[in-house]
């Protein structure tokens, strides 16, 4: 299989010998013994660590090893599925959870490839080492390391939106699918911190894009308050959670939280 990767550097083809990745100009990036491939050049990073830090990529890991987000899981397979890709990427993919998924339903497709790209290296690194059907890399998905025209698909969940990009990558029959937060996603747990809860909005079309279909799925569920802990600490409002609204959370074993997400497909004009 053929690695579909340019240089960050140069944007040249990059070719992969034995457990690196060259281009022309003699631009050589190592995969790590997990299997990612590093392709964040120094030069490009605006912090030592760029990305989620090593907290909430557990939280997340602890998260998702329960079962409380399969049915997004399962809807954006489903979604992905139908459109019977040949390359995928997921966009600020964490850890995989989402990647491998897709990965999996597409295993019976002998050219396909999905790849998995995120700032995050802790992200990154626990993807690579749990998930073998996918190509993970450490990048930045405002300049990804991949030819332009070559995705059929690019997945986005609640991941920053960079249309320009998502423009370029995205081939000419191509579909972007953008996750993002339910009218009530988490109302429950946004009451402990707000007077008055606002109600998110679908996400605004990418400028070079057209809305071809919006699905809404929504789950109420009964969440354990230990387990609730770890999906506020993944969430952007875990900042604003305190001591006190966590003593209060923990007065109960379980909280009934509502789990809304929108999946806005697009296709490219």
């Amino acid at each position: 299989m053929t690695l579909l990767y340019q240089c960050p550097l140069c944007s040249a083809a990059l070719s992969q010998h034995k457990q690196s990745l060259c281009c022309e100009n003699r631009h050589q990036f190592d995969f790590a013994k997990e299997g990612y491939v590093n392709l964040l050049p120094v030069q490009n990073k605006k912090s030592k660590q760029p990305g989620d830090n090593l907290q909430m990529v557990q939280a997340r890991r602890a998260f998702f090893a329960t079962d409380h987000y399969v049915f997004l899981q399962q809807a954006i397979v489903n979604l992905i599925k139908g459109y019977q890709p040949n390359m995928v990427i997921d966009l600020g993919c964490g850890e995989g959870f989402y990647t491998q998924a897709v990965a999996n339903a597409l295993a019976n497709q002998t050219e396909s490839q999905v790849y998995g790209v995120d700032i995050s290296k802790s992200a990154i690194k626990y993807a690579a080492k749990r998930y073998k059907n996918v190509n993970f890399s450490v990048a930045s998905i405002k300049q990804a390391p991949f030819p332009s025209g070559t995705a059929d698909v690019l997945l986005s969940v609640f991941a920053p939106v960079f249309a320009n990009e998502l423009h370029r990558l995205c081939a000419a029959s191509g579909t972007v699918l953008i996750v993002s937060p339910g009218p009530k996603h988490l109302f429950e747990l946004k009451q402990f911190i707000y007077d008055e809860v606002q109600l998110h909005e679908p996400i605004e079309t990418p400028k070079g894009f057209v809305l071809t279909n919006h699905t809404l799925v929504e789950e109420k569920q009964k969440i354990e308050s230990q387990v609730i802990e770890h999906l506020i600490q993944m969430t952007p409002f875990a900042w604003k959670f305190k001591d006190t609204h966590y003593q209060m959370l923990n007065q109960h074993a379980s909280q009934d939280v509502t789990l809304s997400f929108y999946l806005s497909e697009f296709k490219r004009i």
